[in-house]
């Protein structure tokens, strides 16, 4: 429709581009690397040949997702959740006190394919592109995207802690649970940790607000994907972006902009809109559970960026996300989960 309204003369000034979207605009939106929000920002979308060409309105993240009063009552500082090593021990405390503290499960994952395959092929395998990196590197992405090739090193310890949410999740939830088990469960108290992001806080205060309420309306904090040591970001990224026609109103759009990014508006997108805001001088928090500890990551400047969404086309949900589901029943070791998903990887790179 925006390519017909191109075509037609009738094109919107200011319009939402999602990441894979933006080759289409190549050369005709504006590069705004000049405005004062570029340089208040981490999110903003950069190109290599067009410059800062997306303005980010608001920020969605990916962590390892916890309920903050179960982890105070086991004594787990969250803080600590930098090393696998350091999971391993959380997870064996919630577990040997899954009674005192009302556990169901210590995770709340899911390898469930036909409905769930973008859970894990998209969000928990771009934790393996992005996981401790900083934001502008592209070196785990541009490997993966030259013939499916990964890092063995990197591959490995992530294959090992995958393993380790298999084995401390609800089995009764492992390979055929669904999403609203998933994060219904987290939300009344089942599950100290669920694999999913800052999107569940709209159901969780919406559709599951009564399951919230019984697990005691606790605070929630995400934590890294640390698989590796010393890793201590978490993934951010807004989930679109809005760009200016270079040949249109373009300094009236970019004025508007700018506004958008300053204080009286953005109480408006965080208070009004319940948007967290990408923005690193905002001091309003949105009313949503996750809304406090992005905000916190994202001030202190803790935050990777994320990258499932430049992979080849249909790779997370039909290609790695069934390597997920063989590994949490058992079919693969974790060896075996790195190998499959270097030549399932690969075998779909190969095709044209």
């Amino acid at each position: 429709m925006l390519k017909a309204c191109y075509l037609a003369d009738t094109m919107p000034d200011i319009f939402v581009c999602e990441g894979n979207s933006f080759e289409n605009w190549a050369g005709l939106l504006a590069d705004m690397s000049d405005q004062k929000w570029a340089s208040n920002t981490d999110s903003a979308y950069v190109d290599d040949t067009y410059g800062t060409i997306g303005f980010p309105y608001a920020t969605e993240a990916i962590g390892m997702t916890y309920n903050a009063d179960i982890l105070k009552k086991a004594g787990i500082d969250a803080s600590k959740l930098t090393s696998p090593e350091a999971y391993q021990k959380a997870f064996e405390t919630l577990n040997s006190k899954k009674s005192e503290l009302g556990l169901t499960a210590v995770v709340g994952y899911c390898a469930e394919q036909k409905n769930l395959g973008w859970s894990t092929g998209n969000h928990l395998f771009g934790v393996y592109l992005d996981e401790g990196l900083k934001r502008d590197d592209t070196s785990i992405i541009d490997e993966l995207n030259d013939g499916g090739k990964y890092d063995e090193k990197r591959l490995k310890e992530y294959a090992d802690f995958v393993g380790m949410l298999n084995k401390y999740s609800d089995p009764a939830l492992l390979t055929k649970g669904t999403y609203e088990q998933q994060v219904r469960g987290f939300a009344s108290g089942k599950y100290a940790f669920v694999t999913q992001g800052s999107w569940i806080g709209a159901l969780m205060t919406g559709e599951y607000k009564d399951d919230y309420k019984k697990g005691g309306n606790f605070t929630v904090g995400m934590a890294p994907y640390a698989f590796e040591k010393g890793q201590d970001t978490i993934l951010t990224s807004p989930p679109s972006w809005w760009a200016v026609l270079k040949e249109g109103n373009k300094d009236a759009a970019e004025a508007f902009l700018q506004c958008c990014s300053e204080d009286e508006a953005q109480k408006i997108f965080v208070e009004q809109a319940g948007l967290v805001s990408p923005f690193k001088d905002c001091k309003y928090v949105a009313d949503d559970p996750f809304a406090q500890t992005m905000t916190d990551y994202i001030q202190a400047g803790k935050t990777s960026n994320w990258h499932w969404q430049n992979t080849k086309e249909g790779l997370g949900l039909n290609v790695v996300s069934p390597v997920y589901l063989e590994y949490a029943e058992g079919k693969l070791d974790a060896n075996g989960f790195a190998k499959q998903m270097e030549k399932v990887t690969s075998d779909f790179y190969k095709v044209k």
